[in-house]
């Protein structure tokens, strides 16, 4: 195996290495370049942010990832900048600058992290036209001086480079790909779809990475050898994204930062959802298919893909097949994957005039906590009555799920505040949550069923969001 890329604009040649290695232990014990932290270890906390860059239409795009969770094999072709690459002449460039005259550093520790977000932020790295604070949510200070932070941030101005030299440099060390094995394990990284389709055919059971930011968790904190491994990330046609008029169509490996324009143009509601999905390190390496192939109840995406009716396409080297995204999830662990099979894209219908949407995001924390509920409602309407009604939760049950009963009670009835309080009881007869850390059984029933309530407030005009507390009448 032979990976090759930039570090700090130095290149770098791996031959003989565990393909489970992370970038951040490679940067640590390999480079001895420790001003990339370790906190969490499972891309939680930002300490570990480094940019890394790939060609995109002859420039660079660049992404803040948390390197504690990237293979190094994920690497090749690309560019990795670290702190250490900022002021290489000794003094503070312009990020730095800004954090040390607003006083926004105390103990330290996370700094360099949040100083490599910020520099996303100078140089128009994925995400960069994000508020301040929402670019930064995936950096916890544990001194908790995020006022003097979020104001170093607003003082940073973003200035595009020409960087075609180092597109055309990384295009070079990158070709050919990178594929090989080391004691008993095996990395493999198509190009295409019909490559991928081949390998999967000849390794049914090899692992599918695309962002790592699950899979990255079994190796830190399950030290799980990854066996064989097929890297999507290089898939070129499954980054594809295509807002058509009447819907919107996600190739499988399209990142969740790079889907949150197109999924907020669709619906606002989706938008929202999406940026609350992890911080912006985990959306600039999480792909929309890897949330859902995955099939964790919990799994933010699908429940507001599932009330928008989205269809899932499924490929393998004998052909494809669509789905209805519902479909999908059979039981705790196990979707309607058939052995060869990857998600090739999801195609998510347009929503009409006559819908009525909400979509929220219930957890402890706003950003970067898993939900305790995840609620997406989708009513479509015709002269006052419910035509049709499609009502989907994650976090209620073993998988995402619709919920059949609330549906029927909907289906065919006034849209009125009674209606929606009767389907609202309906609700509790369709899960029997589980009660864990994040909410008990109860608590969870009777947030879900408030999300009917909230869609009646904010269709008559209270403006209800996640962030907002208003009393209300009745």
């Amino acid at each position: 195996m032979t990976v090759r890329f930039l570090l700090n604009e130095h290149a770098c040649e791996l031959t003989e290495f565990d393909p489970g290695t992370t970038l951040l232990d490679y940067l640590r014990y390999s480079c001895r370049r420790t001003g990339t932290k370790e906190g969490c270890a499972e891309g939680d906390c930002g300490a570990c942010t480094v940019l890394v860059g790939a060609p995109s239409n002859g420039q660079i795009q660049w992404r803040a990832v948390n390197s504690c969770i990237q293979f190094l094999p994920m690497l090749h072709g690309k560019a990795v900048r670290t702190v250490e690459s900022l002021s290489a002449d000794g003094r503070l460039n312009r990020v730095q600058a800004c954090m040390a005259a607003n006083g926004a550093s105390q103990c330290g520790f996370c700094t360099p992290g949040i100083v490599m977000s910020l520099q996303g932020k100078a140089i128009g790295a994925l995400g960069c036209d994000l508020p301040v604070a929402d670019m930064l949510s995936g950096n916890l200070c544990r001194c908790t001086g995020y006022g003097p932070i979020i104001e170093a941030g607003e003082q940073v101005q973003t200035r595009v480079l020409d960087e075609a030299p180092l597109a055309a440099r990384l295009s070079t060390i990158g070709e050919g790909g990178t594929k090989g094995e080391w004691r008993g394990q095996a990395w493999f990284a198509p190009r295409t779809s019909h490559e991928l389709a081949i390998l999967l055919a000849d390794h049914p059971q090899a692992v599918m990475v695309a962002g790592a930011t699950d899979v990255g968790v079994w190796v830190t904190k399950g030290l799980r050898d990854l066996g064989e491994v097929i890297f999507l990330g290089d898939v070129a046609d499954l980054s594809e994204i295509d807002e058509g008029p009447s819907n919107l169509r996600l190739g499988g490996a399209v990142r969740y930062a790079e889907a949150h324009g197109p999924m907020a143009r669709l619906h606002p509601d989706l938008g929202e959802l999406v940026r609350r999905i992890g911080g912006l390190q985990v959306r600039s390496a999480a792909t929309v298919g890897g949330n859902i192939a995955n099939g964790s109840p919990i799994g933010d995406g699908p429940p507001g893909l599932i009330a928008l009716g989205a269809q899932l396409t499924l490929r393998s080297l004998s052909g494809r097949r669509t789905i209805p995204l519902d479909s999908f999830f059979l039981d705790y662990g196990k979707q309607d994957r058939r052995a060869g099979e990857f998600v090739e894209s999801i195609s998510i219908p347009r929503p009409q005039p006559e819908d009525v949407i909400h979509i929220a995001k219930l957890s402890r924390r706003f950003d970067s906590d898993i939900s305790a509920v995840c609620g997406a409602i989708k009513l479509t309407l015709d002269q006052g009555l419910i035509v049709d009604a499609r009502v989907a939760f994650g976090g209620m049950a073993a998988t995402p799920r619709r919920a059949r009963g609330c549906e029927a009670a909907l289906i065919g009835a006034p849209f009125s505040e009674a209606t929606l309080a009767f389907a609202a009881e309906a609700l509790r007869a369709d899960f029997a949550p589980l009660s864990d850390v994040r909410g008990s059984a109860r608590y969870r029933l009777d947030a879900a069923a408030m999300l009917l309530r909230r869609l009646w407030l904010r269709e008559q005009g209270a403006g209800i969001s996640v962030l907002q507390v208003e009393a209300v009448d009745g």
